[in-house]
């Protein structure tokens, strides 16, 4: 029998999962066995009590009071997943798992720390690693089948930005706030890793920031500077990057616009160690400005998100959800 559920949206998964991994006391619980009897059936692939245990210690983590979601809010989201893997695969689009830990592992960068470490933060509250593979590799199909069946209408044609704009102008004017968005940079930067093996104490990780301060004091040029960096021990120079004030985050295009050229930016420990960046060069570009990027971004996101929602609302309504006794 077909059923209809409504879909509930959910919070970005890094930012509070982030959160959740420096929260100080955490508890451990074990995982019951995974040999259950569907509750559900979606065309025929099952949804066990396990799975949505599992689904809902997720939420619980990573939101932002730490409370258990309704239960079938839970179900609606393990469907949802279930049809947008079915899609992909009568579209032949079957996501390698290495794609999927890909995705893992740059998600556990981002929170500054590597696969394992997200599987441990994970594992102490009970919840397999599976559990947001299997929703990552949802999102990752069901964004690849939106975009291409609805390529065409998912265009954003530079009238729409510009008229959005336009109208951003006008609500701005009309608040007695500034309208213009700042002007747009092109950032040629240089990224120098003081390298710190991984496990040191604390000792050597502010031996190596000392150090990265110490060349930071003295450098003053990329010509002159970089050669000194090069020759320092345990230091890589890597190649030389390109970016517009659009592509970086708005602390991070202040940082870059409070650093004169030819210096470098405050030393920041990373997994890898610890890194600066050189400033070799800043011009102002014609390219998007971040407030032109960020409309088009808007307009994408709204059409992608109605053409989403009408499409999983087609697939439930065709597919079969049954309640086995």
């Amino acid at each position: 029998m077909s059923s209809r559920v409504s879909r509930t949206s959910h919070s970005p998964l890094a930012s509070r999962l982030v959160a959740a991994a420096f929260v100080a006391a955490v508890t451990s619980s074990s995982a019951p066995a995974k040999a259950q009897n569907a509750l559900l059936l979606v065309n025929g692939e099952p949804i066990t009590a396990f799975d949505i245990e599992q689904r809902s210690k997720f939420h619980t983590l990573v939101s932002q009071d730490h409370k258990a979601p309704p239960r079938q809010q839970v179900v609606d989201e393990l469907i949802d997943e279930k049809l947008k893997i079915q899609v992909g695969k009568r579209y032949l689009l079957d996501l390698p798992d290495k794609d999927v830990d890909t995705a893992y592992g740059e998600m556990a960068k981002r929170m500054r720390m590597n696969a394992d470490g997200l599987t441990k933060v994970l594992a102490a509250q009970g919840i397999g690693a599976d559990t947001l593979k299997n929703r990552i590799r949802a999102d990752i199909v069901w964004s690849q089948i939106v975009r291409g069946k609805f390529q065409q209408s998912l265009q954003v044609r530079e009238k729409d930005v510009l008229e959005a704009m336009e109208s951003k102008k006008g609500g701005a004017a009309a608040a007695g706030t500034e309208a213009a968005g700042p002007a747009n940079f092109e950032y040629r930067l240089t990224p120098i890793l003081f390298v710190v093996p991984r496990g040191s104490a604390a000792p050597v990780i502010e031996g190596r920031t000392r150090e990265a301060e110490s060349l930071r004091s003295r450098f003053q040029t990329c010509d002159e500077g970089l050669p000194v960096a090069k020759a320092i021990r345990d230091v890589a120079v890597r190649n030389p990057i390109t970016k517009t004030s659009a592509d970086l985050a708005p602390a991070l295009r202040e940082i870059l616009d409070k650093t004169p050229v030819g210096k470098l930016t405050a030393p920041e420990v990373t997994p890898n160690g610890v890194e600066v960046f050189a400033l070799c060069s800043k011009k102002e570009t014609g390219a998007d400005t971040t407030a032109k990027r960020q409309t088009r971004d808007e307009i994408f996101s709204k059409a992608f998100q109605s053409k989403a929602s009408r499409y999983l609302a087609e697939l439930r309504k065709a597919a079969m959800i049954e309640h086995p006794k």
